[in-house]
């Protein structure tokens, strides 16, 4: 059966047919514990909130990162059996993962505007491992929606066209039933923003992903042709407009710059399946690879450090990652944090 066509208009966006109401009272009836939102809505979190304004000539940053207390968990990495299949495992995972970094409460409040960021890019169906899974974003849905979220929004910048991109995915379908509200780019959602990068100095970006009191990117681990690995920092280039493809020519760089404009306050990386060649676009389920595992951080440099060994690549053949940790973005030493691995 063909797919349903995926509701358009004029903006970009796609409301949901459930309303935010009737679908908090599905969560509640699956045993999710939710409360009423905040009356008041939270202008302002912190560099990266609503309202931020830089000094004339300054770099703008968006930075949604919180205080990590001395002894809170850094990393955690949630793992199922190998042999076991099906797409009900993302959730469990999903929470296995984030309770272990204690809880979504530890960085989602009430009446907060929650921005998830996955990775959206291709036409491509979820066997193929280009975008992040449905069923991962999902579980991030409900997990904010529980810890008291107001509103959350799932965006992304796809590069192929966002309609097909959204709902090939499946992650329309499953964000439409949970009550986020899905925004596609379109012209009016995009600002000029001063990043003083290397590589990116004044940029194109999709003002939606960056206006929000909490930002959690998830995206999905994979080979990528040209960076060798894409994940957690990467994922970023779904900000951007403008021609993208004129930044691959120092892809290292500017996903270094990428990383320094924009700081999650949580990532959560799929590794349910991952593309372990002919990445990013894929198309051939042989390029796939079954992992069932979810890496949630509060570090992204972390995270791909980590994370890169899932496609068999490691830290040191990635540049990104040593520039931003001599940008004080996050560190590659594994060591010297707190990891927690869960089954």
């Amino acid at each position: 059966m063909a797919d349903a066509p995926l509701p358009k208009d004029p903006g970009g966006s796609v409301e949901p047919a459930v309303p935010r109401r009737e679908a908090l009272v599905r969560l509640a009836s699956m045993g999710a514990v939710l409360g009423g939102a905040s009356l008041v809505t939270k202008l302002s979190y912190d560099a990266g909130g609503f309202g931020f304004q830089a000094a004339q000539g300054q770099r703008q940053v968006r930075d949604f990162t919180l205080k990590t207390d001395a002894n809170a968990v850094h990393m955690a990495i949630a793992r199922a059996p190998i042999g076991v299949t099906g797409l009900a495992l993302a959730k469990p995972l999903v929470e296995k993962a984030l309770a272990a970094m204690g809880g979504m409460g530890r960085f989602i409040s009430r009446g907060d505007i929650v921005v998830i960021k996955p990775n959206i890019g291709w036409d491509r169906m979820p066997l193929h491992a280009a975008n992040t899974s449905p069923e991962v974003v999902a579980a991030v849905i409900e997990l904010a929606w529980e810890a008291g979220a107001k509103r959350v929004v799932v965006a992304d910048g796809s590069c192929n066209d966002p309609h097909r991109c959204f709902q090939r995915s499946g992650i329309w379908k499953r964000a439409h039933a949970l009550g986020a509200d899905v925004v596609l780019p379109a012209e009016h959602r995009f600002r000029t923003m001063r990043l003083k990068g290397e590589v990116l100095d004044e940029w194109p970006i999709f003002t939606t992903l960056v206006e929000a009191d909490k930002v959690i990117n998830v995206p999905v681990a994979k080979h990528h042709n040209l960076a060798k690995f894409t994940a957690a920092m990467k994922n970023w280039y779904g900000v951007l407009g403008g021609r993208r493809n004129r930044l691959h020519q120092n892809i290292d760089v500017s996903i270094a710059d990428l990383s320094t404009f924009m700081r999650p306050t949580l990532t959560v990386i799929d590794a349910t399946r991952v593309l372990i060649r002919n990445g990013p676009q894929g198309g051939n389920i042989d390029d796939t690879r079954i992992l069932n595992t979810v890496l949630a951080s509060v570090d992204q440099v972390a995270a791909d450090a980590y994370a890169c060994r899932f496609i068999g690549q490691r830290p040191e053949n990635l540049p990104y990652l040593a520039m931003a940790e001599e940008r004080g973005i996050g560190t590659t030493k594994l060591e010297s944090l707190i990891i927690r691995e869960v089954t």
